[in-house]
């Protein structure tokens, strides 16, 4: 025979397809009607994704378009520093950020920290499990009193 083997496997790849596709479509009559227009976007969908790689080997062929503009071998330091800046000054102000929100993280548990050291009350009462209830009834009586 004159295919060669990826060309065979192909073709039974394509007959084995069409065989799903004429066994599924036998059956498309029992279905409702939302999910063959579901099956159907799919099927389309799944047909334009095959298209795409044939275009792509096109591409690699002519060198990856590099070539085809001039601009030699690869790509000149000035373009490998453009293409890795932004990616540098993206780490850099998520660090930035980071540490921005530590410590204003830090400083507001030390605002808490020291309102509950100066307090008349002792740290110990806030964990109370009573103390929630003291609180309701201090405020019961200046709410039941107007």
């Amino acid at each position: 025979m004159t295919t060669t083997d990826p060309t065979r496997a192909q073709q039974q790849a394509d007959r084995f397809g069409r065989a799903v596709a004429a066994r599924l479509s036998a059956s498309a009559d029992d279905m409702p009607y939302e999910a063959g227009e579901r099956l159907r976007a799919a099927r389309v969908r799944a047909l334009q994704a095959r298209k795409k790689p044939a275009v792509a080997p096109a591409m690699v062929a002519n060198g990856g378009g590099t070539a085809a503009l001039g601009f030699g071998e690869g790509p000149s330091l000035f373009t490998r520093i453009a293409s890795v800046l932004p990616l540098l000054v993206l780490v850099a102000g998520i660090v930035l950020i980071h540490d921005l929100q530590s410590e204003r993280r830090a400083s507001e548990l030390a605002e808490v920290d020291a309102a509950l050291l100066l307090d008349d009350l002792p740290p110990s009462a806030y964990a109370d499990p009573g103390f929630v209830q003291f609180l309701k009834q201090q405020t019961q009586p200046l709410n039941g009193g107007r």
